[in-house]
């Protein structure tokens, strides 16, 4: 019996889909650090041994020998962690992937505030900055399972660096089916021309849901996701922006440099417009139970991007009329 993807936990979707990427090409291969439950690759571990390489809890080490195997001709995938596999081998990406340019695969698991229990130390609000900032690397963020398997798709034939953040839950599904993923393109998936959301990964849904209650005040949304946060989207943004003169942004991220620092910088050279950043503001994480007391500490859920959507609205209206 198949069960569809969105049934099933993003992190088994990115196992069952390395076995499937693996069955199609020798060529893939899984570098971990000592993460195989939590990432999700026990599958790809069982029935490709012999393409499974575990460096123990040296994360600098899976991404050397990830690069060493990309120079060789192979196409790896390494996991672990966000913070670990961003901020901890920061310098090993820069010199062995980045500035050599060796298509390695990088996927930060449990993003932002998702990783709940493990607290301050492992909720990293900084990694779509600072991998954005990376010359040669590509960095994805899918919000859902159908997202994740097209993005894995593109990761394993793009043969270039690329950094992707992994939920490890069920999400729900923003469109059910296969699609395809293109890259430096945003999704919409609501329209209106009041106000422009921008959302990527796991915000997506909240940004959604409040779309859809602005809808019943009479408020239309162009609802932007971007599952690729580099390159940026900036095409599909400045349409928008044109369209509504009012943009909010909301990420699991830092509002400093992320989504929203990529959304302003863009827009305050090709078209100036109000921007309001949803997010994490300039501060460390906590131990959460789950994701709503940060939500609310932060004002950035349904509620809180409902309220910033619709004070921009009303400012903007209140502008028009003036002019």
């Amino acid at each position: 019996m198949n069960v569809p993807l969105h049934e099933i936990t993003m992190k088994d979707i990115y196992g069952q889909t390395l076995v499937e990427l693996g069955e199609k090409d020798s060529r893939i291969v899984v570098v971990d650090a000592d993460l195989t439950g939590a990432s999700g690759s026990t599958p790809f571990r069982d029935r490709f041994p012999e393409r499974y390489v575990n460096v123990g809890v040296a994360e600098a080490n899976m991404i050397c020998v990830a690069a060493g195997l990309a120079a060789d001709g192979k196409i790896p995938f390494c996991c672990s962690f966000t913070p670990f596999a961003t901020r901890r081998v920061y310098d090993q990406i820069t010199i062995s992937i980045a500035f050599a340019n060796n298509g390695v695969n990088i996927v930060g698991i449990a993003p932002g505030i998702t990783t709940g229990m493990n607290g301050g130390t492992h909720m990293c609000f900084q990694d779509l900055a600072i991998m954005r900032a990376m010359p040669n690397m590509a960095v994805l963020s899918p919000a859902d399972a159908y997202e994740l398997r097209a993005c894995m798709y593109w990761m394993a034939s793009s043969q270039s660096p690329a950094y992707m953040q992994l939920i490890r839950s069920k999400q729900k599904p923003l469109r059910v089916g296969d699609r395809q993923f293109q890259l430096g393109r945003a999704v919409v998936l609501h329209e209106g021309s009041d106000v422009t959301l921008v959302s990527t990964g796991y915000m997506t849904q909240f940004a959604l849901t409040a779309a859809e209650w602005l809808e019943e005040e009479g408020i239309g949304v162009d609802l932007l996701h971007c599952p690729c946060i580099k390159p940026f989207p900036a095409d599909d943004l400045l349409l928008s922006a044109h369209k509504t003169n009012a943009v909010v942004t909301v990420e699991n991220q830092s509002t400093i440099g992320g989504l929203g620092g990529a959304t302003a910088e863009m827009l305050s050279e090709a078209y100036p417009v109000p921007v309001k950043r949803l997010g994490i503001p300039d501060v460390f994480g906590e131990v959460v139970l789950d994701d709503t007391y940060i939500l609310e500490k932060y004002s950035f859920g349904s509620r809180h991007i409902a309220d910033a959507c619709r004070e921009l609205a009303r400012h903007q209206n209140r502008a028009s009329r003036i002019a």
